[in-house]
């Protein structure tokens, strides 16, 4: 049997390491292909799979203008993180608008809900509705910080919530943006409000303290306030015109206020446009 000489078994080992070399860079130049394809495929079906989520919340929600239809929508596709976006839009403002009407309402003290007819009034009931009148008035106008603090605490859940899912990030921010608006027109339309009730209650107890100031000596006539003296006439019905003109002022805030949210439902359905 021959012999290999030192020198051949040398060059032998050598060629023997090349290829082992050789085939250890091979293996890992496959291995960085494939996990580079895999990526690209993952980031690839990634994106696919966001446009199929995209077209599926813009199909369901076309169509719609009731948010109780946006829970039906869902109920298709509960999966859907923008649907569940819209859907959580939806259930905040809800429930904000819920939460300022109770606030609203505590403004004014009970009584004030009540019809009161000025004519048949005594001393005593003016005198008490001129007390709701001045609360209700300084209610008025400590009113608008509880309400913002009501609108941050919801507009922060509402960006955590949006966060949490993940959309797309031109989704996102037009979603904030759209948060942002919503919080100023919420506030804009609450505090014109307010300062209009505020006008209605002064006025309203101008009136009362003239009726005070000349009890026993005005009398009633087909609903009129009949005084003695024309400058008593004058004082209450320039306070009965200031009244009246807060009453319209804030009838027409409720239509700027149903018209404001109905744009702003609009705003939340097209989010994902």
């Amino acid at each position: 049997m021959a012999q290999l000489g030192a020198d051949a078994v040398e060059k032998f080992a050598g060629q023997s390491t090349k290829k082992r070399i050789i085939a250890a860079c091979l293996i890992l130049f496959i291995f960085v292909v494939v996990v580079s394809v895999a990526i690209y495929n993952i980031g690839d079906l990634g994106k696919y799979q966001e446009r199929v989520a995209i077209r599926e919340s813009q199909a369901a929600l076309q169509g719609v203008t009731d948010p109780n239809q946006i829970d039906v929508a869902l109920l298709q596709y509960p999966s859907n993180r923008y649907l569940k976006l819209v859907a959580m839009a939806a259930s905040v403002v809800a429930e904000t608008n819920a939460a300022s009407e109770k606030l609203s309402k505590d403004v004014e003290p009970p009584a004030l809900a009540k019809d009161i007819n000025l004519g048949a009034a005594s001393r005593s009931d003016l005198e008490t509705l001129s007390r709701d009148l001045k609360t209700a008035e300084a209610n008025a106008a400590t009113f608008l910080p509880r309400y913002t603090a009501l609108l941050n605490a919801q507009r922060e859940k509402l960006e955590d919530f949006a966060r949490s899912l993940h959309p797309a990030a031109d989704v996102l921010k037009r979603f904030l943006e759209g948060v942002n608006q919503w919080q100023a027109e919420t506030t804009d339309l609450a505090s014109k409000t307010l300062s209009a009730r505020g006008e209605f209650y002064r006025a309203y107890g101008k009136c009362v303290q003239i009726l005070l100031g000349e009890i026993g000596r005005y009398s009633v006539a087909n609903g009129q306030f009949i005084f003695p003296f024309q400058s008593a006439a004058d004082r209450y019905n320039a306070a009965a015109g200031s009244m009246a003109s807060a009453a319209r002022r804030i009838a027409e805030l409720q239509e700027e206020r149903k018209t404001t949210v109905q744009s702003q439902r609009k705003r939340w359905l097209h989010v994902v446009d």
